[in-house]
């Protein structure tokens, strides 16, 4: 079975991938909790870069990412760790520190990881910040989508919550990337407290739906189809007593209501305690309805966070290697499990390790 997908040749672009959206630094107790802590380690993160960073680091693919900072201290040290990530850092627009961050400031989200029947926790703190203020028109998207070239575009819907002008530079970004022949991926991401302030999960549904349409492979997971694009899952979406037939079916509504889309994928999770899941995946495209992962109950859990953009970067690896749907999936579906067996955002497993695991490997010690 042939990729659902149709990319453009390596030889042609620059980049395999282009993300945009906001890198932030996050701030981990460790083991402890937020309210307690007296030190945090520092890592980046931030949904969108998660998954370009995965396929650098990870799977060595070319990468970058379109995002803001300010030029401060602070911001150097985001690029740094950006840096070490892999990517190319000439898309990052610099602006003005004007000294305590009034007109812009860098992001910063607090994560604790949770333990047993305390759930993991985010704060952020990342009000006013410079990719949020990012305007479409400061960006030669032209240039990099066309002149350069890409394989692959992600972005999804923590940048857009961001403000109203993420929106428009998402929804700009995806037009420019579809016109020159890129892969147009979304992850939903649904985050109630991004939204709060910002017309709540109605202000959500039209934002996503507005960019909907030019999107190729659309990304979610159990609950972010129903909270973001308004598609409710049969029984209530308690993935603890509903059959898998209740996602599949969820995932049909989305491909009727949008027959652009090529590929519909969402991650699938119980949880029974925080640091103890059960974990899946499913993906549809038109050739080969809906295909499942393996499924990994009892998986234990580190630290949950980037598990779904580690999802993310193995499917589109997988696509972008021309592999099959259920290949991908698996891939994905591997990925994730991997990247939430380690502390901070972003994966530290390698490709073998992946691809081990996607075919059936386990945890026996290697020698």
């Amino acid at each position: 079975m042939l990729s659902p997908v149709t990319v453009r040749p390596a030889t042609d672009c620059r980049y395999d991938i282009v993300a945009l959206g906001e890198v932030m630094l996050r701030l981990d107790p460790g083991p402890g909790r937020i309210r307690t802590a007296r030190q945090f380690q520092v890592w980046e993160g931030g949904g969108e870069y998660n998954v370009a960073r995965g396929l650098s680091r990870v799977f060595g693919r070319r990468a970058t990412v379109v995002t803001a900072l300010v030029d401060n201290e602070v911001g150097r040290l985001v690029e740094g760790l950006i840096l070490a990530g892999g990517l190319d850092v000439g898309w990052i627009h610099w602006q003005p520190d004007d000294g305590v961050g009034r007109q812009a400031r860098n992001g910063l989200n607090f994560t604790e990881r949770g333990f047993g029947p305390r759930g993991a926790v985010g704060v952020s703190d990342r009000g006013h910040t410079a990719v949020s203020q990012l305007d479409p028109a400061e960006v030669d998207w032209d240039d990099l989508f066309g002149r350069l070239g890409a394989r692959w575009f992600h972005t999804g819907g923590i940048y857009a919550a961001l403000s109203d002008q993420a929106a428009a530079c998402a929804l700009a970004a995806c037009r420019a990337a579809r016109a020159h022949g890129a892969v147009v991926s979304y992850d939903l991401n649904y985050r109630p407290s991004l939204w709060r302030a910002n017309g709540g999960q109605a202000r959500a549904q039209a934002v996503n739906r507005a960019l909907a349409p030019e999107i190729d492979v659309m990304i979610g997971n159990e609950e972010d189809f129903t909270a973001a694009l308004g598609f409710p899952v049969a029984g209530g979406g308690d993935l603890t007593v509903l059959p898998v037939e209740a996602y599949a079916a969820m995932i049909d509504q989305v491909a009727c209501a949008h027959p652009n889309l090529k590929v519909v994928a969402t991650t699938l999770r119980a949880v029974r305690s925080a640091n103890l899941n059960d974990w899946g995946a499913l993906a549809w495209s038109p050739a080969t309805g809906v295909v499942q992962a393996v499924q990994r109950d009892g998986l234990e859990i580190f630290d949950r966070v980037g598990g779904g953009d580690s999802f993310a970067s193995g499917l589109i690896h997988g696509l972008l290697s021309g592999q099959d749907l259920a290949t991908a999936v698996n891939y994905g579906a591997a990925h994730g499990a991997l990247a939430m067996t380690t502390p901070g955002d972003n994966s530290m497993a390698t490709a073998a390790e992946v691809l081990r695991l996607a075919q059936g490997g386990g945890a026996r010690v290697r020698r």
